[in-house]
């Protein structure tokens, strides 16, 4: 299989990443996950902009511009060619010898880039029946805003989830619903739609971006607000939004049937909408080139 690495495309058995990476011995680095759709990297500048606010927030210096990144990512997928893929790239801050806690210099040490791109379709069977989740406690660190390669908390919290029979797990801090275990989370009640606003507790999901402007161009009131489980689990839908996932509708959680227990009337709503606004925007690029 084909890589990028660096700046290269190779093989990937040919890459090499030292034992004293620093993602690889403290999981310091970032990383970033978009959507192929018939050739086309679907909003890939909203993408490449929350990695460059990954990296300031984690106080690391890129070794590149978002131009020569997206023509990186862009040889890398002509390459593969895969036409529904999704390519998935990550930067660490690279070697530094000896192992220290502290950031090393910017100017002595070169972060290390990686992607790759694997077949992707839509979860179509999913959406049309929905899944089911189950309640964690949210115990990941209150950075959660950063795409960071730091995801034991997120993976745990999933597996918890898992072992109880469910498919995703609905994240609760303090009594308060945060989000899936690596997606935004939302709810409708009363033809409201509600999500957790962004801040530290959250990832900004640019699928989520997508659906702020989807409401608004359907009329439907959006709340970025809290809400509690007990408020969630009295809710008439749910769903979760990612990149890859697009709009996946939640029926259950904990064994109690949300609505009643189908995808609801505002989320396949959405989820057509969504599904256009992927189809108009690949038609776009295709009558540029």
């Amino acid at each position: 299989m084909k890589v990028l690495w660096n700046e290269q495309i190779v093989d990937e058995s040919e890459v090499k990443i030292d034992i004293e990476d620093r993602g690889y011995q403290f999981g310091d680095g970032i990383y970033e996950v978009i959507r192929i759709y018939d050739g086309y990297m679907y909003m890939e500048k909203e993408h490449l902009d929350r990695l460059w606010v990954s990296a300031e927030k984690i106080r690391m210096t890129l070794p590149f511009t978002r131009e020569e990144l997206s023509q990186r990512l862009h040889r890398l997928a002509r390459e593969v060619g895969l036409e529904n893929a999704r390519v998935y790239f990550q930067v660490t801050r690279g070697t530094a010898k000896p192992r220290l806690h502290d950031f090393p210099d910017p100017k002595e040490v070169q972060p290390v880039l990686m992607a790759d791109i694997q077949p992707a379709s839509r979860p179509s069977a999913k959406q049309t029946i929905g899944i089911r989740a189950g309640f964690v406690q949210d115990k990941r660190w209150l950075h959660c805003d950063i795409k960071s390669i730091s995801l034991l908390g997120n993976i745990l919290a999933l597996d918890e989830a898992k072992q109880k029979g469910y498919d995703e797990a609905v994240l609760v801090r303090d009594g308060i619903v945060t989000e899936a275990s690596a997606s935004n989370l939302w709810m409708v009640k009363d033809n409201v739609l509600y999500t957790h606003p962004d801040g530290n507790l959250v990832l900004p999901g640019i699928a989520k971006i997508k659906i702020r402007e989807l409401v608004k161009a359907l009329g439907i009131e959006l709340r970025e607000e809290t809400f509690t489980e007990k408020e969630l689990l009295a809710a008439d839908e749910c769903f979760k939004t990612s990149s890859v996932a697009e709009i996946m509708p939640i029926i259950e959680i904990d064994d109690q049937k949300i609505g009643d227990g189908t995808p609801g009337k505002m989320t396949k709503k959405l989820l057509n909408a969504y599904i256009e606004a992927v189809n108009l925007a690949v038609q776009a690029h295709r009558d540029e080139k």
